[in-house]
């Protein structure tokens, strides 16, 4: 992961990420990596609740903006507040540039956010992000 020069309000030496997370889970979300396409828990779910960072519980994600996208992870059209994740060009990919969206709490990476694919949503906008990286807290009723 690219380091940034901000100050997170979680923030953990290497070692306590390792030991707190498993090694898949430490490869995404420490190391901006990604799970395989239609293998996350969270892909095709309905439950209603709200998506959390696996990393360090920050709320990301409602279950009132996922939505079906069909493209293997599960998309939100969302963040749940704007100042719950942060953005950072991801050029990983030559002649792809791509936007990196990590939790604003800690800077754990959880996916990438694509424009103007034309889902019909009210922001024209698909938070694609790795199952792996976050846990759902179902609601109460």
């Amino acid at each position: 992961m690219e380091p940034t020069n901000r100050e997170y309000a979680v923030t953990k030496s290497d070692e306590e990420w390792r030991a707190e997370l498993s090694p898949e889970e430490y490869a995404v979300l420490r190391q901006a990596g990604t799970e395989r396409p239609f293998v996350g828990e969270y892909t095709d779910t309905k439950t209603e609740g709200v998506y959390a960072c696996r990393a360090c519980g920050a709320e990301l994600f409602t279950s009132e903006t996922k939505f079906d996208s069909h493209c293997g992870w599960p998309s939100f059209y969302s963040p749940l507040a704007g100042d719950s994740v942060e953005y950072l060009e991801d050029s990983s990919l030559p002649g792809r540039p791509r936007v990196e969206v990590r939790c604003a709490s800690c800077g754990s990476h959880l996916g990438h956010v694509f424009e103007g694919e034309g889902y019909d949503t009210p922001t024209d906008q698909r938070f694609c992000m790795n199952s792996i990286a976050m846990t759902l807290r179902p609601a109460t009723d």
